[in-house]
């Protein structure tokens, strides 16, 4: 296998084990604010993604006047789920060992500046990576804007890079940035 001199991560779904909390957060959202509950897989689509602009796909009823308020409630179940929330089974062992290896390590997320500082915080891996994106500031997915941000950050090429994410949007924005990718759930 080859050896890369860094890997990518994306966040939820991939590092942490988020996924049915933002899905219940959108269908719980909709319901607050009296528009169709998508269904789980419709709604997990958004995983990866800026929030705000992912939501127009799977709450198509959802108008711009009523972002705010769908927004705010959005927050509001999802943080009301945070404590619930746990990292994968081994990641920090996994994140170790690449440490030891000198392995460089990132972070590309849909997840705003202000929650990936939160939750790197709270679960006290701020030291563990080298360089991190969020959607709110840069392209979103699948654009390969924040791997290449990071790339330039760290000196680094395409081919010195893994990205390991959840989603196609992940891969997408891999491929694009030309370098390799890994999926697991």
């Amino acid at each position: 296998m080859k050896r890369y001199d860094a890997v990518v991560f994306d966040w939820d779904g991939t590092v942490m084990d988020s996924t049915h909390s933002i899905v219940a957060a959108i269908q719980s959202a909709c319901a607050d604010v009296e528009l169709p509950v998508p269904d789980a897989s419709t709604a997990s689509w958004v995983i990866g993604l800026s929030l705000e602009s992912a939501l127009y796909h799977c709450v198509p009823t959802l108008t711009a006047d009523r972002m705010p308020l769908f927004l705010e409630r959005y927050r509001f179940h999802f943080l009301r789920r945070d404590p619930e929330i746990k990292l994968f089974d081994g990641i920090v062992g996994l994140l170790e060992v690449l440490r030891t290896r000198k392995v460089v390590l990132g972070v590309a997320t849909g997840k705003s500046r202000v929650g990936l500082d939160r939750v790197l915080g709270a679960m006290q891996l701020v030291s563990h990576f080298d360089a991190t994106r969020c959607a709110d500031e840069s392209f979103g997915k699948p654009h390969p804007g924040m791997l290449l941000e990071i790339m330039e950050e760290l000196n680094l090429s395409p081919e010195q890079v893994l990205m390991v994410g959840d989603t196609s949007h992940d891969i997408q924005m891999a491929t694009s940035a030309g370098m390799a990718s890994m999926a697991g759930t």
